[in-house]
């Protein structure tokens, strides 16, 4: 039998997991060390690095207690430790044990959830992995021994620790980028609401569907979704007297056109009529479209926006003029008119979405007080269990490979293999911007992953072992493993109006 075998760095992003799924378990084994009277809970993914919280240890049916801090002579200790434990170079052994004595390691440590976790995947075997005795279950590959994590930093950040490791374009460095201020308490406002239903992660999700709860969990998220959005209706109606344009930017399949339509709904209820223009149809001609370094049509750059264009519509629309909208054709690959014509009334109010919204340049031609801007993405805070959170690109990958395979007709190998493309549009072209927003929504939902494992673990079954897509689909599918799946009864309790309608179908709206 002839195996393929590839070698990969830090530059891959499987590299960049292994690389900080052994770093946090470096962190784990210090905390226990230092203090093993305190839990630590890995929760989510920022910029700037892991944010995670040391906690007092609960039973399985308390809520989340408060976070306990370091002073920095505490966080000196817990660097000088982790430094030590790299220094011994000492090795990850993993091995598989029963699951129940599995999950008799991870509730003697305090890992509740993830001893749930485990507990209902009904597995006979459970993959543990020790770091000097320290028993732990990460859900992918570690590196061979503490020797290799060479650039690393963790620093104290709001009641908890900033974990930081390198960039995978520079991975000898710890870059020092903004803090994210805005995007943290948007992370942290629904951490604490997931807490508060008694979602601590994947395993509190999956006992809830298999109690029958799944309906509950449906119409108690998308309530959450419309309070959300009666939220930033209500901010927009109080400054009406100067807002004419609401800007809606966020990454891909992070729900911006349902969002679109979601606030402008609330909107009328409050008397505004917003009326909806897509910012793609301003792209420019294809023969002007810049190229990306391999010489593809680069059109996630603000460059393949006319912007002057732009601006002298929506600067005549906001002096009362009448405006003949463009409309993209993009199999000519050139902006045609067709006579649709628009002018602004006094309780009108523009609304656009798309990846530019919140580049200043876009708008820089505007008053700022003119403009209110929304940030929206999927930002899901649930966790796989206590160490492990859930990447927030995974899940909006998942939206896509569904969408896709539903709506545009394209596989999911084709979706895997553009993905990174994607993701480098979005890091060079929306996260720097995205603190730049007036509020942001998180389009999260505690029922999606559930939902998108009907729908996505058909189609990442169907490809085959030597496609360049296999290696990712193998890792959403093992993701995917973990999760209790929504059956159809269930889906159909979705409302036509959810932001999941716009990747599954059944939607009340048009896109």
């Amino acid at each position: 039998m002839t195996h393929n075998v590839e070698f990969i760095d830090y530059s891959h992003s499987d590299g960049a997991r292994t690389y900080i799924r052994s770093l946090n378990f470096i962190l784990q084994k210090a905390v226990a060390e230092l203090y093993p009277e305190l839990s630590l809970v890995i929760d989510y993914n920022l910029q700037n690095g892991m944010y995670a919280e040391l906690r007092q240890p609960v039973q399985e049916e308390e809520g989340s207690p408060a976070a306990v801090s370091l002073t920095e002579q505490e966080l000196g200790t817990l660097k000088r430790r982790m430094q030590g434990i790299i220094d011994a170079d000492i090795p990850f052994t993993r091995q598989k044990v029963r699951t129940d004595e599995a999950v008799k390691m991870f509730r003697a440590n305090g890992r509740h959830e993830k001893a749930l976790l485990h507990e209902l995947r009904g597995k006979f075997f459970t993959t543990v992995y020790f770091l000097d005795g320290y028993p732990d279950h990460y859900y992918g590959p570690l590196v061979n021994s503490t020797g290799v994590i060479t650039s690393w930093d963790i620093e104290t950040f709001s009641r908890g620790l900033m974990l930081r490791s390198p960039s995978i374009t520079k991975p000898y460095e710890i870059i020092r980028s903004p803090y994210q201020y805005k995007l943290f308490d948007v992370f942290k406002e629904y951490s604490d609401w997931c807490s508060i239903m008694g979602a601590k992660g994947v395993g509190s999700i999956n006992k809830a569907i298999m109690d029958g709860r799944a309906k509950d969990l449906i119409l108690i998220s998308e309530a959450l979704h419309e309070r959300k959005y009666i939220r930033i209706a209500d901010e927009i109606f109080k400054r009406r007297d100067k807002v004419k344009l609401v800007l809606i930017a966020g990454p891909s399949s992070s729900g911006k056109t349902s969002t679109s339509k979601r606030v402008a709904l609330q909107a009328k209820v409050l008397g505004m009529n917003p009326v909806i223009i897509e910012m793609d149809n301003y792209f420019v001609d294809r023969d002007k479209t810049p190229r990306d370094s391999e010489g593809n049509y680069d059109f996630e750059v603000l460059e393949a926006m006319d912007v002057p264009f732009l601006s002298l519509q929506l600067n005549e629309l906001f002096e009362g003029k009448t405006v003949e909208l463009p409309k993209f054709d993009f199999a000519q690959g050139k902006r045609v008119f067709n006579g649709t014509t628009l002018t602004l009334g006094e309780k009108d109010i523009l609304i656009m979405e798309g990846i530019h919204g919140l580049n200043p340049k876009l708008t820089s031609h505007i008053p700022e007080e003119k403009i209110y801007k929304i940030y929206a993405s999927a930002l899901t805070s649930l966790s796989l269990d206590e160490n492990n959170n859930i990447s927030t690109s995974d899940c909006r990958l998942l939206r896509r490979i569904v969408r896709d395979g539903s709506f545009r007709g394209m596989s999911p190998e084709s979706t895997i293999q553009r993905w990174p493309s994607v993701r480098r549009g979005e890091i060079n072209n929306i996260f720097p911007f995205q603190e730049n927003a007036d509020i942001m929504f998180n389009s999260a939902l505690l029922y999606e992953l559930p939902m998108l494992k009907y729908y996505a673990e058909p189609l990442l079954r169907r490809i085959p072992a030597n496609s360049p897509a296999s290696t990712e689909s193998i890792r959403l599918l093992k993701f995917l493993s973990y999760i209790q799946e929504l059956q159809p009864s269930e889906i159909a309790t979705i409302p036509p109006t959810s932001i999941m309608r716009e990747f599954i179908g059944g939607s009340s709206f048009n896109y």
